[in-house]
C-alpha cells in the first residue's frame, strides 16, 4: 500500500523523532511504499496567503502552490500522521497542511452547492499522537485531536475505513518504561497496519 506519513514536529531529537522513526521503519518491514513528508524539514508553509483564500474555490488555481503536496495526497492509499499535540490541537504546521492541501477539487467538491468527499481512494487513516497532559485533562475538552482525525478525516475518505488513533498521554510524567512501551505498541501497530 502507498502510505504517506504526516510527520509534523521541529525537534529531530525529540520522542516525536523516535515515534516517526518507528511508524516508517515499521511501514518498511511489513512491505509498504512510504512517502514520508517531514512538513519541518521540508520547509512547508502552513500560511493560507490572501490570494490563496480568493482562489481557493478557482479549481484552475487552487493547486498553484502547493499542487506537489495535493499530488502527494492523491498518490496516497493510507495516511499517518505524527504529532504532538499542542494546546489541544495540532500542530500549527500540520493545521496549515490541511488549510492549504485540502481543497476543493481534492478532499471535497462542489455538487449542487453540496460538498462531496472526494478521498474515496484513501483506504485508512491512522495517528500517533503524543499529548503532554493526562487523557482526563483532554477527555474534559472533547478532546480535539482525537475527534478532527476519527471524525472529520474519517468522513472524507473510503466508507468505514480503519482509523486507529494512537496516543500517549502526560507526556509531562512519562518515563522510559512508559516510552518505550508505546514505541513497541506503535511499532507493531504499523506492521500489521
Amino acid at each position: 500500500m502507498r502510505v504517506l506519513v504526516l510527520y509534523a514536529h521541529p525537534v529531530e531529537t525529540s520522542f516525536q523523532a523516535a515515534l516517526h522513526g518507528a511508524v516508517v521503519a515499521a511501514l518498511g518491514r511489513a512491505g509498504h511504499q512510504v512517502d514520508d513528508c517531514d512538513l519541518y524539514a521540508e520547509g512547508f508553509d502552513p500560511v493560507l496567503s490572501r490570494q490563496e483564500r480568493v482562489d481557493y474555490h478557482d479549481l484552475a488555481a487552487n493547486r498553484r502552490n502547493v499542487d506537489s503536496y495535493v499530488e502527494r495526497v492523491m498518490r496516497a492509499e493510507a495516511i499517518i500522521l505524527v504529532y504532538p499535540v499542542w494546546n489541544f490541537g495540532f500542530p500549527a504546521i500540520l493545521k496549515g497542511f490541511f488549510d492549504r492541501v485540502f481543497l476543493p477539487g481534492v478532499s471535497f467538491r462542489m455538487e449542487d452547492g453540496k460538498a462531496v468527499n472526494n478521498l474515496r481512494h484513501i483506504r485508512k487513516i491512522a495517528a500517533v499522537a503524543t499529548y503532554g497532559g493526562a487523557r482526563w485533562k483532554a477527555l474534559v475538552v472533547g478532546d480535539p485531536p482525537r475527534r478532527s482525525v476519527k471524525r472529520v478525516l474519517r468522513a472524507q475518505i473510503r466508507p468505514l475505513a480503519s482509523v486507529p488513533y494512537l496516543a500517549h498521554y502526560d507526556m509531562n510524567r512519562s518515563t522510559e518504561a512508559t516510552r518505550s512501551a508505546f514505541l513497541t505498541r506503535v511499532s507493531k501497530q504499523m506492521e500489521r497496519f
